[in-house]
């Protein structure tokens, strides 16, 4: 197995993790974004009231996001698994 075809099962690896990842970190920031907005114009500077929004915002972002989260991670060790006979030669 050559250096080269670590790095592009590497590569692959930290671009499925970030494609991954992706959906629940923006909404995430995009409901902390709303609540900061909020908070400065109400001038509420309760640190705790951020924590509840993006805990229901991540659950319904992983709810809505889980079949093609699964899709994505069950391609990507499909393709994993098919190019075992190729790198074992």
């Amino acid at each position: 197995m050559s250096p080269q075809i670590v790095l592009d099962i590497m590569l692959e690896s930290f671009t499925v993790g970030l494609l991954l990842s992706l959906p629940i970190m923006l909404s995430a920031l995009f409901v902390g974004l709303i609540v900061s907005v909020f908070q400065a114009i109400t001038s509420v500077q309760e640190q705790t009231l951020v924590f509840i929004p993006k805990i229901i915002a991540v659950v319904v972002a992983s709810i809505v996001f889980f079949s093609w989260m699964m899709g994505k991670v069950m391609t990507y060790t499909v393709e994993l698994f098919g190019m075992i006979p190729d790198l074992v030669r």
